[in-house]
Parts: structure tokens; sequence; C-alpha cells
């Protein structure tokens, strides 16, 4: 049974680009906290974190994994979440719950896009930071470089708490510069350690650096800075406590050096994590909206409070059902508690509440405001949802995900199996908010959207092991827009006689174009009473069908002003059908010799290269009929903004990925239809044709 307290209490995401040891990290620091007898492996899916059998067989974390573990009488939430630029709402939803971004870099090459990405989420949640550099142990490390890119890329306040001594093959000694100490790792991957004296090469450096340290901690707090300036110095206990308000302010940003594989580091950034970093107290109020309104008020991390909670990530789990996983903002949390869904405006009462570490669930019985746990088969609660006490009915902030930047049609493989594709489709997007899917009823497709082609595939392989359904993926069609440039006119007779009830309808149109974004228009300016004014409303009918139907590609018709200027009728033969197939006519008629032409969906994008890769990328936007408007500095990378036809954007990050050895990212939004050049225009009303004669 659980019951911690808020103080003691610290969670922390660990985060950076793909394949920077964040998982083996993780897994070293339960080890090292008792809670797994060895370090498991990625190579032989033996890790605590990465379970799932996606993981196991591409050995790569997929999605963010709750864990815990206890340090010096501290309760350490951890959650091991993917680098991977495919899974980043994963990143996102776990620094959305945590007290510290633990940003993990490796030793071998350092700063890279993902680094960049977590660390604006950091920022973008005012969490503080940590960067951990990570195998300290292989060939090539470049840890002096590394720091140097942080100082440089994100903050002049990033300093080392330890220094490798002896980086590379057989590393196993590490400078703390808190201590003034030379740390010396066992060999057996242990994690112990003996504490020893600086070799007389470091000395001067590391009482520099610790000299520099307390002029940081000064800094942070006017009254020890008055100290520092008035006794030249700090005392041990004000150097501490300065240490733990310096880190929560991001006066200074802390930079530890470790290998995990051969458990050389891990131990120091435990006690950093226990003895300095924030906890969910030191965060004095939240700041969340009353529900049902926009009015703000604050809570506190108190287990005076009423109670609430957000969950944070929802996964359906084989055997279990639907596990929802949340932090408590407030008061407490127990099973069988009732509680109020104000983002869904319904009640829920709480099941057994646990605290996971990986796959394993160990019963918590209370939850106190700071911690972090689950919970099973909540009935109405999905991710972003606050669970609060009714009298005190709040909303807490939610999490805005990563927009989706790769596209993909859904093609059934086998009849019937529409309804468990839905089915599938919904639970797999409640579980990763970042993939969306659609039905789209004008381009008759399913469409399933994500991060990146990876993403997209695992999305497929489970819905074959969820849910028993195969399905294939193709290109998307493109909403292209069918208009004119010209005035056109018809006199359509529509005439129908096969025994019995006749038909007839005579039709007179105009047409001529509208302004782009304008829609289409219809009007009559009849007179006299050649037709009766009851057909009116047929003939827009038939105007309407052709417009939804297409006429050139069988794409929607925009921008068009159709006037039924006049006709003919018959006393008998004349009906509603009759006219709305002569309204459909004619409009067509008077559309074909109005210079018809199809119009394209223009996206606008937003692409972040590093600058040696600008070339190649502004290359490639142009060779995809792509408009460069404009180039912006960010940090160490280049943001290209520009104009590109939506049809030249199928899998387009998959090719900047490779284009930029995966640093490459980017956004894109619709802007506009325009004309499309004449030879890509016939292309595609010959393809439409092709289809149609097909069919």
């Amino acid at each position: 049974m659980s019951n911690i307290q808020t103080e003691d209490i610290r969670n922390i995401a660990i985060v950076g680009h793909g394949t920077s040891g964040k998982t083996i990290l993780a897994e070293t620091m339960l080890y090292n906290a008792g809670e797994t007898n060895r370090i498991g492996k990625i190579e032989d899916g033996t890790t605590i974190s990465d379970y799932h059998h996606q993981e196991i067989n591409r050995q790569i974390s997929i999605s963010n994994t709750p864990l815990h573990c206890n340090w010096l009488d501290k309760r350490v939430n951890i959650q091991d979440t993917p680098g991977f630029l495919d899974f980043l709402g994963e990143a996102k939803s776990s620094l959305r719950i945590s007290d510290l971004s633990v940003i993990a870099v490796p030793a071998t090459s350092g700063v890279e896009t993902g680094t960049d990405i977590v660390s604006g989420y950091a920022d973008e949640y005012g969490i503080p930071k940590m960067y951990v550099v990570t195998m300290l142990d292989k060939e090539h490390t470049k840890f002096d470089a590394i720091v140097s890119d942080l100082q440089s890329h994100f903050s002049r306040r990033v300093f080392p708490l330890t220094l490798p001594v002896n980086a590379g093959p057989g590393f196993n000694q590490v400078a703390d510069v808190l201590r003034k100490t030379l740390m010396t790792y066992s060999s057996d991957a242990s994690g112990k350690s003996e504490e020893g004296n600086l070799p007389d090469d470091l000395k001067e450096k590391i009482d520099q650096m610790h000299q520099e340290l307390i002029e940081f901690i000064a800094e942070s707090d006017d009254t020890l800075l008055e100290k520092f300036f008035d006794q030249g110095g700090l005392s041990e206990e004000e150097l501490r406590s300065g240490l733990h308000e310096a880190i929560l302010s991001g006066s200074i940003i802390p930079l530890v050096a470790t290998a995990a594989q051969t458990n050389v580091g891990v131990t120091r950034l435990l006690d950093f994590i226990s003895k300095y970093c924030p906890s969910p107290a030191d965060v004095a109020e939240v700041s969340v909206t009353k529900s049902g309104s926009d009015d703000e008020m604050m809570i506190t991390a108190s287990t005076d409070q009423p109670t609430s909670l957000f969950i944070y990530k929802t996964v359906s789990e084989p055997h279990v059902g639907e596990l929802s996983f949340f932090r408590v903002y407030s008061g407490s949390v127990k099973n069988g508690q009732d509680l109020r869904n104000t983002s869904r405006h319904s009640n829920e009462r709480m099941g057994p509440i646990f605290s996971m570490n990986g796959k394993n669930r160990k019963d918590a019985g209370v939850l106190n405001a700071g911690d972090i746990g689950a919970v099973v088969k909540l009935k109405n609660t999905h991710t972003g949802d606050t669970l609060c006490d009714a009298k005190l009915d709040i909303e807490l902030p939610g999490i805005v995900f990563p927009a989706p930047s790769i596209h993909e049609a859904v093609v059934t493989k086998s009849k019937g199996d529409e309804e468990k594709i839905a089915t599938g489709l919904a639970t797999l997007h409640e579980e990763d908010p970042t993939f969306v899917y659609r039905v789209d009823s004008e381009l008759k497709q399913t469409i399933i959207s994500g991060l990146g082609e990876l993403q997209l595939e695992i999305v497929v392989d489970r819905l074959k092991q969820k849910f028993n359904v195969e399905v294939d993926l193709m290109e998307p069609k493109v909403p292209y827009r069918e208009t004119i440039r010209g005035k056109g006119e018809s006199k359509y007779r529509h005439k129908k006689q096969s025994g019995g009830a006749g038909q007839f309808a005579e039709v007179w149109m105009t047409v001529e174009p509208k302004a782009r974004g304008e829609g289409v228009e219809f009007s009559n300016s009849l007179r006299g009473q050649s037709v009766d004014r009851v057909f009116v409303p047929s003939v827009e009918k038939g105007v309407n069908a052709a417009c939804v139907e297409g006429i050139l590609a069988g794409c929607m018709v925009v921008d068009v002003k159709a006037n039924f200027y006049d006709g003919k009728q018959h006393p008998v033969d004349s009906k509603d059908v009759a006219f709305q197939i002569a309204g459909k006519g004619a409009f067509k008629e008077a559309f074909i010799g109005a210079e018809p032409c199809l119009l394209e969906p223009i996206m606008e994008i937003e692409v972040k290269v590093p600058e040696d890769q600008m070339g190649d990328v502004m290359g490639d936007i142009s060779g995809r009929r792509g408009k460069v408007l404009g180039v912006d500095t960010e940090g160490g990378f280049q943001v290209i903004k520009a104009e590109v036809p939506q049809a030249s954007l199928y899998r387009y990050s998959t090719t900047l990925r490779s284009l930029t050895g995966g640093r490459g990212t980017h956004r894109e939004k619709f802007s506009h239809y325009e004309n499309m050049p004449g030879d890509v225009e016939k292309k595609v009303i010959a393809a439409n044709t092709e289809t149609e004669e097909e069919e």
C-alpha cells in the first residue's frame, strides 16, 4: 500500500532523440533502486519498459511507460518515453505531468532534432530541465563539445555537476563538481562506487567549476548573493539548499555524465534527482479553469484540498481492459471514490488504483497530491480529461498534441470488416491522440494521419493483432476543385417518352466565375410564364448535384454563379425530376463552354532543418512545384516557409528525414486553392476518365 507524502515525490520524464539511451537509463535506475535484480537489454527484449511485442521486435520504444522506484526515502516516478519523431506525442503527454525533464543526449552524437523539440516542450510547460550525457563508455565520445553545444544552443546556464574522467571503453570514473571528489565505479555494473581524491591534473579545473557553481547558486537568490559577497563563499548547507532553488528557477540547468549499460554515474544521477530536484510541493499553485467557463483559479498540491486528477494517457491492455494513467493534482484518491469528470460532465467511481512498472501493477491503495498511478475501466474518461471532487468543479489544462504530417488511405482487404476497422481506429486514437482518422465523404476514403510512416505501420500491425483485421495503405485522393475562367450559356432540353407518362423540361442557363472562395451561387431571372416558378428549386437541385459530382474530373465545383433565365415546360410531362435532370444538363453544358479548369489545394509548410542541409531541402521543395516564401533562423536550425501543392506532399516527412539524416521536421496546414498547370491538369483529368471506365 502506498501513502507517499507530496514533498517526498519526484516526477521525471526521460526524453530525448531516438536511440539516445533513455530506456537503458530508466532500466538501470530501477536496478539500482532494487526494483529489478538485473539490468535488462533492449536487444534481448528484457527491459521493464519496452514490453509490447512491437517494441521488442523493432527494438525501439513506441509508447511512454510509467515506472517508479524509491531512492533516499523519495519516490521517483519515471516516464520512459520514445525518442523517434513519430511518437513525439508520448513525450509531450509525459512532460505534461512531470516536474523535471531529464533530457538524454548521447555522448557520440550530441544535440539532434528530438533534443531540440523536447527541450521546447519542457519550456512550454515551464518545468526545469536536466541534461544527461549517456553512453560515455562508447568509442568516439565528445563530452566537452556536447556541453559547449548545449550551452550555445539552449542556455549558458547548462552546468555539468559531474565530468567523465576516462570517457570511452572502460569508462568508470566521474569527477563530482559538488563534492570535489573522484568517484570510481565497480566494473561489475553493480553501480557501487568508491569516493576518493581528484587527480592533480583535474583539481584546478574542478575547484574553478565548484566556484562557478557557487556563483550561479548565489545569483539565483538575493540573500545568498549578499552572503556570497560578504563572506566570499557559501556554507555547505546553503550550497545544497541553494542548488535546489537554482534548479527550480532555471538559474542552473544541471548536466550529469553517465553510462547506463555499465552502470556508471547513474546512482549519482538518482542522488541529484532525490536531493535537489523539485517535488510537486515546490510548484506552489496550478492555474485551472472553472468547469464550463473561462474563469481561472489556483489549486495547490496539498492533501488538505479537494481531490483533482488529470488523465494523461489511456491504453487498452489484454486481459486487463482500459487502463487510465493519471496524476493527482490536489487531495488524495483511493479505490471506490466518486469523482466528477468535468471534461465530459459525467460521474466516475474509481476502481482499484495501481502503481505501475511497465506491465507490472502493484496495488497503491491511496495516492496523494503529486503522485502518479493508474486505474482500470473508467466508464467514460479519456486522455486529457479532468476528474475531481464535485464541489471543486474545475478543469486542468489539457495537452496540445503535435499536428499530423503524413496521411494514408485505408483499403480493406476483406468485405464486412468496416465496423471492426472503425472500432480499432477509435481505440488506437484514444491510446495515441497524435494518430487521427476521418471518413472523407467527398473522396469516399478513410484517411489515417500521424507523425510519421513508422507510426502508421504500427497502427496497421495493431489493427491486425488486436482487432483481427487486415488493411492496406495507399495514397489518398487529392480534393481537387473544378471551376471556370469565362462565361458560358446553354439551352438544354430533356425529353423522355417511353409509353405512359413522359418527361419534359427545357432550361436556359448562364454561368460565370465568382471570386475564389465565394462558393456556388444559384439565381433565377425568369420573366413571363414560360416556366412555372415551382420548378426553380428542381433546377437548383440539378445544379447542386452536378457541382457535387463534378464535370471535368469528378471533383467538386466551386466559385461559379449559375443563372436560370428562361426555359419551356409541358402542361402534362413537366415535373420535378424532369427539371432536375434538365438543370443538371444545362449547367454541365454551360460549364464546359466557360473555360473550365481544375484548382489544386496548396499547403503552407514550415520545414525545420540543420543549416548545412538547407540547400538540399530547398531544392527538393522546388522539385515539388513549391514556392519558398522565406527562411528564419531558430537556434542552430533554419526554418523554411513555403507553399507546396498537396499532391506533391505525399510521404514528404519520410523524404525529409532521408534528406536530413532524421534531423528535419515539418508542419503543414491548408492555405488556399489555385489554378493547376495545364500539363498536370491533363494528367488528373485523364486519370479520372480511366478510373471511371474501369468502374
